[in-house]
């Protein structure tokens, strides 16, 4: 005997199967860091606590040794840097079910890829602020105190003023000033990166030492936003580099000058709202930015055009 036609197939049950979002997001997460992937990372998945203290001692140095004498001791001056894990950003979206069933397949696409740029501008967005702080300057500062403690791009040293009064396109120079800046504060050489704005790309161009191919490296392109090197130094441009006035700001630093510590990685969640008849899709991350060494990066500023 027959058994009719009403069977249980993956259209009837669309609702009770769940979508792979998860891997999707992660991956569009982390195409769209920049800061993120050259700061350190710390690992707080899994465990408990709002705040990480990490201690920061400071360097010894040698004593001479004296015959027939004791060893000279070292005071141990070692601090702490608290860093707080305080920020929980979320993504959602609420799927009806008629727009799940009418729409093309990308729309999961490119709600995928907008939850982890989203996520990952704000993670870099916190980073940046923190950046303002460097070299002793004032985080959250406005008008002619905002990023008081950066440098214009033209020359690595002049103070930038803000309101727009005194920013400067990036040269050769400016870039060897900031460096020599982190080398008098024994910032190690590795580990050191240039973010630009996109504005300052054509202007890098222009630079001998970035185009010649002996400068510019490998091309090894793995980290998001790298294109090129110069004096030893990875380039990365952002279109996420802060704007201040009418200026564009970027950063020259090491990646022991902030940390970025992640207790909930991004993670992916889909629940069956059937009072909405629809699914509900929400990416969400956990996770603190502190800084670590206030000299181990440099800020500077250029025009926006």
């Amino acid at each position: 005997m027959a058994l009719g036609t009403n069977h249980s197939t993956i259209t009837t049950s669309a609702n009770f199967i769940p979508e792979l979002w998860s891997d999707e997001v992660i991956g569009s997460y982390k195409k769209n860091l920049v800061v993120a992937n050259l700061v350190t990372k710390m690992s707080h998945k899994g465990k408990k606590g709002d705040t990480i203290h990490i201690p920061t001692p400071s360097r010894g140095s040698a004593s001479a040794k004296a015959a027939s004498t004791q060893v000279t001791l070292i005071a141990d001056t070692a601090g702490v840097t608290n860093i707080s894990i305080n920020k929980h950003y979320e993504y959602s979206k609420l799927i009806e079910d008629i727009a799940e069933v009418q729409a093309l397949a990308s729309m999961r696409k490119f709600y995928t890829d907008d939850a982890g740029y989203a996520l990952a501008t704000q993670v870099d967005d916190d980073l940046f602020a923190l950046a303002e702080g460097l070299q002793s300057g004032t985080v959250g500062g406005s008008g002619a105190a905002a990023w008081e403690t950066a440098v214009i791009g033209s020359d690595g040293s002049t103070a930038y003023t803000g309101n727009s009064s005194n920013a400067a396109d990036i040269t050769d120079a400016g870039i060897r000033k900031m460096i020599l800046t982190l080398d008098n504060a024994d910032v190690p050489m590795d580990s050191r990166a240039l973010i630009i704005p996109p504005v300052a790309g054509s202007d890098m161009l222009a630079i001998n030492r970035y185009t010649e191919q002996q400068f510019i490296g490998s091309g090894d392109a793995i980290k998001t936003g790298k294109i090129g090197q110069i004096y030893g130094v990875d380039v990365y441009t952002t279109s996420n580099c802060p704007t201040v006035g009418s200026d564009r700001v970027g950063l020259l630093l090491h990646k022991d000058a902030l940390v970025f510590a992640e207790q909930v990685g991004v993670r992916t969640q889909t629940q069956y709202k059937q009072e909405y008849l629809g699914d509900l899709f929400t990416a969400d991350t956990i996770y603190g930015t502190g800084e670590l060494r206030n000299d181990a990066g440099v800020a500077f500023v250029v025009p926006a055009s």
